[in-house]
């Protein structure tokens, strides 16, 4: 999902530099993702690696120095776990509109009231758009409009984060030096600081009404990939699969790998990604699901609702399939639920998902389960996580 962030920056006018911060271990996928998407978005593209997990605010906090190398006049931060239409040009333009006393602007959208609580919730003054108050996931109803965790910040932002780190600083001294634990700079960006922020005139909000998603489990990246493949006809319709002769049926919005080897009777969409290598047989039907790269669906085969993992193998008329988790289609302001793995007692009825080099036996059924890399199953499951 971050080839999406990565490209709506880089169709901002004088965008100099993308960073990514993480905690994570760079690996070679890692590094082949950077070089290859900066090949292809001839802009900048580096990772640097945080030494523990620091929050948001921690994060570029500790990388300050990167981040304002080159004296930037402003720098967007887009969280990787949320999925948009990006409309990074727009904030900027609504940044410039409210002139240069300002350190911020966060993108929010509407959602429903019940929804709402599961968000940063902002009150904003209707004329002005001003940040009046903030609440990072209120026990009550606060405000309809939601924090999107996509913000463009001035250089001044870390002025203010570094007040809430000096101010921390004394109690992290303390605390190691009564329980002997070092800890580290954990600086939370909406909690720590726009709480702070709001109602100083400094945060402003900048409401879009194009579709915004969290990605907080499996099923919320089908429903992602869903509304990525929808975008593609405004923005790279070249993308799209169509039906021509000698090809598979295409049902709705549908993206195929120029390298992936599909049987023409096979029937793909709608809402079907097919990753590098992927090898599809004879008379397959795929929906609503994504196939990662090097994985072979033998002929006859069925996957519904799933997501199958690198170089898996799922076999001749087997069916893989899970329960969408889609947010209510007769609320526009619905957004998607974060589903607990388990409820009542079970798993929790979502999507199926394959991890990678799994196989699947020919003539078996797998329904509502997670199936661990590298797993050879001799049976049909359904509603389980296989370890």
């Amino acid at each position: 999902m971050l080839q999406h962030h990565i490209e709506a920056c880089a169709q901002v006018p004088d965008m100099k530099e993308i960073i990514l911060i993480g905690f994570y271990q760079p690996n070679d996928e890692l590094n082949r993702f950077i070089s290859s998407a900066q090949q292809e978005l001839k802009i900048p593209i580096r990772y640097l690696q945080e030494f523990a997990a620091l929050g948001t605010g921690g994060g570029i906090y500790h990388f300050r120095d990167q981040i304002l190398s080159g004296g930037p006049a402003a720098f967007f931060l887009m969280n990787a776990d949320v999925c948009s239409e990006f409309p990074l040009q727009e904030m900027l333009r609504f940044h410039r509109q409210h002139g240069e006393n300002h350190c911020g602007v966060l993108l929010g959208t509407t959602a429903n009231r019940t929804q709402s609580l599961n968000y940063g919730c902002i009150v904003e003054n209707h004329e002005t758009n001003e940040v009046l108050h903030f609440v990072e996931k209120p026990s009550t109803f606060v405000s309809d409009i939601i924090n999107c965790g996509i913000y463009l910040f001035t250089p001044d932002i870390f002025g203010h984060i570094g007040t809430v780190f000096q101010r921390n600083q004394q109690e992290r001294i303390q605390e190691e030096l009564t329980n002997g634990k070092q800890m580290h700079e954990v600086i939370r960006l909406e909690q720590d600081i726009f709480t702070t922020l709001a109602g100083q005139k400094k945060l402003f909000v900048y409401k879009t009404q194009h579709f915004w998603s969290q990605i907080k489990s499996a099923g919320s990246a089908i429903y992602a990939s869903r509304l990525y493949l929808k975008q593609y006809h405004q923005t790279h319709p070249e993308r799209l699969a169509t039906n021509q002769d000698g090809t598979p049926k295409i049902i709705g919005d549908v993206y195929i790998h120029p390298t992936a080897n599909i049987d023409p009777s096979a029937v793909l969409g709608p809402n079907v990604s097919v990753g590098k290598g992927v090898t599809i047989g004879g008379g397959v039907r795929v929906r609503e699901s994504i196939i990662l790269h090097g994985a072979m669906l033998q002929d006859h085969c069925c996957v519904l609702n799933s997501i199958v993992g690198w170089d898996s193998t799922v076999g001749k008329w087997a069916r893989v399939e899970g329960t969408p988790s889609d947010p209510n289609p007769n609320d526009p302001y619905a957004k998607i639920d974060s589903e607990t793995l388990f409820r009542d007692g079970g798993l929790t009825p979502s999507i199926t998902i394959l991890g990678c080099n799994v196989n699947i036996p020919s003539e078996v059924i797998i329904r509502n389960s997670i199936v661990l890399p590298h797993k050879d199953l001799n049976r049909s499951f359904q509603n389980q996580i296989i370890l």
